[in-house]
């Protein structure tokens, strides 16, 4: 018979996230358990998430929360894209104000962030996007100065509550940086307890109490008080 083999945590992500550091944990804690991380576009990952092709996902909000557990992890600087014959390639921020006499694209429209920035870099427009999915799709003839009064995105980490297995919560715990002998991750609890140290035992030929209990000779158990009050006869 072949040998059994452990269930694979698939991990999901959109452009922009790097999971590597906490896949790196999860094998250094946890070898003998599978891991594997595949990049989605946003909506489709939202739906590898649903149909069970992923375990936990690293999404970009907002999503349609129903019937999951969703935790914000941070947030993302806007940035906007520009060819390097734009004069606003000469700035490091650009005002939201500042954009009103440019083309800007839409990202879906375009067929994705690949395709704006490409778009972009031709001189035909301009995109504002994610800083983080910016430099994933980094172009030589672009620039991507900040954005500062655009709204921020927020990256969060994303599974079915119905589906939380102790595998998932040990990841879950690993993305909020639990250490690995923290009591609330799975596998601290599995490991085994240590024995109780043993009390040391009293040297030889001492009482453990540490009070002299010598009787004197001539004296009996149950003889304490007696001395003194005997009858004269």
């Amino acid at each position: 018979m072949p040998a059994f083999q452990p269930s694979v945590l698939n991990i999901g992500f959109v452009p922009g996230v790097t999971p590597g550091k906490w896949v790196g944990r999860w094998r250094e804690r946890n070898p003998d358990l599978p891991i594997e991380a595949t990049e989605y576009d946003d909506d489709a990952l939202a739906s590898a998430l649903r149909n069970g092709s992923v375990d936990i996902a690293f999404v970009r909000l907002p999503i349609d929360r129903d019937a999951l557990s969703v935790i914000p992890l941070y947030e993302e600087l806007a940035v906007v894209v520009v060819s390097k014959d734009n004069e606003l390639s000469l700035l490091d921020e650009v005002a939201l104000s500042e954009l009103a006499d440019e083309n800007v694209l839409d990202v879906q429209e375009c067929g994705g962030a690949r395709t704006a920035i490409e778009v972009a870099a031709s001189g035909a427009g301009v995109v504002v996007l994610p800083m983080s999915v910016a430099r994933h799709y980094n172009r030589r003839d672009v620039v991507a100065p900040v954005v500062p009064d655009a709204p921020s995105t927020t990256i969060a980490v994303a599974w079915i509550a119905d589906n939380t297995t102790d595998d998932i919560e040990e990841f879950i715990g690993i993305v909020r940086g639990r250490t690995a002998r923290s009591s609330r991750q799975p596998s601290a609890q599995k490991e085994t307890p240590k024995e109780p140290k043993k009390t040391a035992k009293p040297a030889k030929g001492k009482p453990a109490s540490g009070r002299n209990t010598t009787r004197k000779p001539g004296t009996s158990k149950g003889a304490s008080g007696a001395r003194g009050r005997g009858r004269r006869r």
